[in-house]
């Protein structure tokens, strides 16, 4: 498609969809009502064109794979947990629990060594319980290769007393059962956790139709013109989960993700990863032409 084409696309656009309604996962209005970007064709034309470059990325796979058989299965999702807390499993069949601790440990830091240290948490602590019996100290230690780890420590062990004291069990798979906003409540009273996690949680680990809004995606998106210059990160999540449709939330977060990582011509205040850019110039990045509209 021409740039032309594209700018011809954009400025016809009325607000109305050819697509049903896009449904929201977000309450309250929409902090700007008048920008009617990005359109569902738009939102289309990204994903498809980042796909092509990067392919599905497959740190994300077996999440993607959870989803479809969430949207295949007829019978509803098992809210029920065992009577013992249960163990730090393989992502496969990755508990809510364990999808938290992992974002969690994924904050300022490579996604490399974010995995190295919950891999380290998981073989120094067979369990939960373990951890919530182990000294600060030993927390961090196991895993202090994903940075920050006094203050990672600390936030793991306040979710597990709040579980143990409140539910009397170390298991969130009773969220599953919520609604995105009941969701958005109970994780809010767990201290150190913010709304790009809940969102995250919500995303990854729960199947439902959210857009989390990272560093990466957050550059993007200004420079994409999905949002001002000016907006801030809680806007921003309120107006792509107003304007992106529910089926492509899913594939174009993780490819925003990806692409913000690797490409260096969308790099917007983001540190350069220590590998080297799988994307180096502008004439290699299919969101050049999408950045000439703007």
């Amino acid at each position: 498609m021409s740039k032309a084409q594209k700018r011809k696309r954009l400025n016809q656009d009325d607000g109305e969809s050819k697509t049903p309604a896009i449904k929201s996962t977000v309450d309250g209005g929409n902090p700007y009502p008048t920008l009617l970007r990005p359109t569902a064709e738009e939102c289309r034309d990204v994903r498809d064109a980042l796909l092509s470059l990067h392919g599905f990325p497959p740190e994300f796979a077996n999440y993607r794979r959870q989803r479809l058989r969430s949207l295949s299965a007829v019978d509803g999702h098992d809210t029920q947990c065992t009577m013992n807390s249960e163990p730090l499993v393989e992502a496969e069949e990755e508990s809510v629990l364990d999808g938290l601790v992992k974002i969690l440990l994924s904050q300022n830091t490579t996604e490399s060594n974010s995995q190295k240290a919950f891999a380290s948490l998981k073989a120094a602590f067979p369990n939960w319980e373990d951890v919530l019996a182990a000294e600060s100290k030993s927390i961090e230690s196991a895993i202090r290769c994903g940075g920050l780890a006094p203050k990672k420590a600390v936030c793991i062990k306040n979710i597990l007393n709040r579980l143990q004291k409140e539910r009397g069990r170390l298991c969130l798979e009773y969220l599953r059962g919520l609604s995105v906003e009941e969701v958005k409540t109970e994780l809010s009273h767990f201290k150190g956790i913010g709304p790009k996690t809940v969102s995250c949680v919500l995303m990854f680990n729960l199947q439902h139709n959210d857009f989390p809004v990272d560093t990466h995606v957050f550059e993007i998106a200004k420079a994409l013109g999905w949002v001002p210059k000016t907006a801030d990160r809680n806007k921003t999540y309120v107006h792509l989960n107003r304007r992106i449709p529910d089926e492509l939330k899913f594939d174009l977060n993780c490819l925003l993700y990806t692409h913000g990582k690797l490409c260096s011509n969308c790099k917007k205040n983001v540190a350069k990863p220590k590998a080297k850019a799988k994307v180096a110039s502008p004439d290699e990045c299919p969101l050049v032409d999408f950045y000439d509209l703007v």
